[in-house]
């Protein structure tokens, strides 16, 4: 037996181990968008760091003005040896609407092959599985290569402090190439390497009428309703083929070229994949573009949330004083997340007639990103996913966003290898969140045999 191969069979003799100490993990309700959630995400910090202490890493809380940074290192002994940054974020989405869910969120359930809870799949999963990968290899013999990590809490809010901490404490932080596994497969049998992010810009528009909620009977034709013009508005940001309409939207928008063409056409999302995995009748958008180009490699615009007026059971007939609409854009090479702002104020006043006033408040921006697919690190990555799965990888673009990725890039100099064991029915953001199981053990074990795969062609 080789030395990956034990290194392997150390891993899957210990996989009753690690469910639990994923389903730990799990249980802590590091939600970042909820204040009231500040001291579980601390407390879900410094489980990571009593992790890599136990495990014998260097580690340290890098404290910033929001949520700490993990930052840890398992050292090569080779000086030699190739470096790789591992990113995550320990930080999950909010649990709403929490009445839809079949178990408790924060006590992780496994029912069948698959393990239920809020951040499982999103990405305390993924996180865990390059942590199990680098204990089997320290445990089984000499690490391959140095590993770096860079756990941050923020994710979920846009990273506010992320660019911040890299920049101050870059030296930290540098490495031959970051593992990112915060993106996901295409299908159980489907490995993928992402290389291209959408990036994000996000909003809440804020519209306010009348000095307070009105009888509807004795204002109502007289006094504009904030619901009414919200719809009108909102409404309005799209053209009958899906196109945005904020002025310059696609001003900078890279074209799809051939190459890049050919590369979608392979990712298996359809007409029936959308309609599947969405539960819609068929699918929408901007006509002249595939489903897998519209997600990855077109902009959108999207209304996350709306609220006004009386919303409770019964009737109340009131024309609301206020109206509020959460928009998020996506965003594709080589559009500038800061010029968004501009663009749907450009829009606003255009359209918001002179009954309502109107206030932007910004949440989060973040660029997009693109990288080579074919660099020695990708290589090594798509040469352990054959692997283990049989099969070649599938390059494709992911319509999500991850600001880091951007970041290391640009203030490092760092590419990153955008993968990752999510798969697309894990339903992350929604309620009944889950991690397939066998799908992260093949995962640490494909994590396993890239860091020694890449460990050797660097030397």
């Amino acid at each position: 037996m080789s030395n990956v191969e034990q290194v392997i069979a150390f891993a899957n003799a210990h996989r009753s181990e690690h469910l639990d100490e994923l389903r730990d993990f799990v249980t802590i309700p590091s939600v970042s968008a909820v204040p009231a959630h500040a001291a579980d995400i601390r407390r879900a910090a410094e489980w990571l760091f009593n992790w890599i202490a136990t495990e014998g890493g260097k580690v340290e809380l890098i404290e910033t003005d929001g949520s700490p940074i993990v930052w840890g290192e398992f050292t090569a002994k080779d000086p030699d040896a190739p470096s790789i940054l591992v990113y995550g974020h320990y930080d999950v989405q909010p649990v709403d609407p929490v009445d839809l869910w079949d178990t408790d969120p924060f006590a992780p359930t496994v029912r069948g092959d698959r393990l239920y809870g809020r951040g499982a799949s999103d990405m305390k999963a993924q996180i865990m599985a390059a942590l199990i990968a680098v204990r089997s290899l320290v445990r089984q013999g000499e690490l391959p290569v140095t590993v770096r990590l860079l756990f941050e809490g923020e994710e979920e809010i846009g990273s506010p402090n992320l660019a911040g901490v890299l920049t101050e404490h870059a030296d930290r932080f540098k490495a031959d190439v970051c593992l990112n596994p915060d993106t996901g497969m295409l299908g159980a049998e489907l490995p993928a390497i992402r290389y291209g992010l959408r990036g994000i810009a996000y909003f809440e528009l804020q519209l306010k009428g009348p000095a307070r909620d009105l009888h509807s009977g004795a204002f109502g034709g007289v006094v504009h309703n904030p619901a009414q013009a919200l719809a009108e508005i909102i409404t309005g940001m799209h053209d009958a083929d899906g196109r945005v309409t904020l002025p310059g939207f696609y001003d900078r928008v890279r074209e799809i070229d051939a190459t890049e063409k050919d590369r979608l056409a392979r990712v298996p999302f359809g007409e029936t994949e959308v309609r599947e995995l969405s539960g819609v009748t068929q699918s929408w958008g901007e006509s002249k573009f595939s489903p897998a180009e519209r997600v990855g490699a077109r902009p959108t615009l999207e209304i996350n949330g709306i609220e006004s007026g009386y919303t409770g059971p019964g009737a109340k007939t009131v024309i609301p004083a206020t109206a509020m609409a959460k928009i998020s854009m996506r965003l594709v090479p080589d559009q500038r997340p800061e010029e968004i702002r501009g663009q749907l104020e450009a829009y606003l006043k255009q359209h918001v007639p002179p009954t309502i006033s109107y206030e932007i408040v910004e949440f989060a921006q973040g660029a997009s990103f693109i990288c080579d697919p074919t660099s020695p690190a990708h290589a090594a990555f798509s040469n352990a996913l054959s692997e283990v799965w049989g099969v070649d990888p599938i390059l494709s673009r992911s319509g999500g966003s991850v600001p880091v990725a951007n970041d290391l890039q640009e203030l490092l100099g760092i590419p990153s290898i955008l993968t990752g064991f999510a798969l697309p029915d894990d339903q992350v953001h929604s309620p009944n969140e889950s991690q397939h199981l066998p799908t992260w053990y093949r995962g640490t074990e494909a994590l396993i045999r890239f860091m020694t795969d890449f460990g050797g062609r660097r030397r």
